[in-house]
């Protein structure tokens, strides 16, 4: 069995989904045309949050986003765009693996996550 770190399982995970510019998750909110997923732990909320996010914490989140489980948040819909954030980009690269294992087609993450955001100078929610 070949070990690795978990900076090589996020790289990994990079290099398989699809990682958006503030930008980019911006404009996709603005049209509609997304649900915004925040992984970050329930403590990390407090230093802000992107409008009209909702809380999934990384932990839960397979949980919530398979239609079959006892947990799961209907706003988390497979047929859906999902684009997912955290504070930097590492969880919610590995999340977005997660959903496309269970079946999510049309996912994403913002790369350098919430921190990222707030560089660009984006609203958020305090």
């Amino acid at each position: 069995m070949t070990v690795k770190t978990a900076a090589q399982l996020v790289q990994e995970a990079k290099s398989a989904i699809e990682n958006l510019t503030p930008d980019q998750v911006e404009a996709e909110l603005s049209a509609g045309k997304a649900t915004l997923v925040d992984v970050r732990d329930a403590p990390e909320l407090a230093s802000g949050t992107i409008s009209g996010s909702i809380h999934a914490s990384r932990g839960m989140l397979e949980f919530y986003a398979d239609p079959s489980s006892p947990y799961h948040k209907p706003e988390l819909n497979p047929d859906d765009r999902i684009i997912l954030h955290c504070a930097s980009g590492g969880r919610s690269a590995l999340a977005a693996r997660a959903l496309q294992s269970l079946g999510y087609k049309n996912v994403a993450h913002l790369d350098g996550g919430f921190k990222a955001w707030q560089a660009a100078g984006k609203p958020a929610n305090s």
